[in-house]
């Protein structure tokens, strides 16, 4: 059975190398820690993906983006609503910015976790 539970460690560390991602890692060095996880958090590393801001509702803090492929979430490019992880990431921004940005499907909410205002 211990030979069993280490292949599975060695398997996950080669997923780790191989896809790049800091999950998979996790999970090699606990493998408790993989009961847990959801499909969206083993997807393909987060890259940062070209938007131009559309609107901003400081208020509900959403803005809506007119968004390239985001590939981590299998999603087209589109303009929608988002939500983003920390308020204060929407003081950089205006509408009409070009910016670059991650974002993450949390608690069934798409949300924005990284902004980078294009130069």
């Amino acid at each position: 059975m211990k030979t069993l539970v280490k292949f599975f460690v060695s398997l996950a560390a080669v997923f780790a190398a191989t896809l790049g991602t800091n999950v998979h890692a996790q999970a090699a060095a606990d493998p408790a820690k993989m009961e847990g996880m959801k499909v969206d958090q083993v997807a393909a590393p987060m890259e940062m993906c070209e938007a131009e801001v559309r609107k901003l509702d400081l208020e509900s803090k959403k803005p809506t983006l007119k968004h390239g492929a985001i590939k981590n979430l299998a999603m087209p490019g589109m303009s929608m609503l988002f939500q983003v992880k920390e308020p204060a990431m929407l003081t950089a921004v205006n509408a009409g910015d070009k910016l670059k940005f991650r974002a993450e499907k949390v608690d069934g909410a798409w949300v924005v976790t990284e902004i980078q205002v294009a130069k």
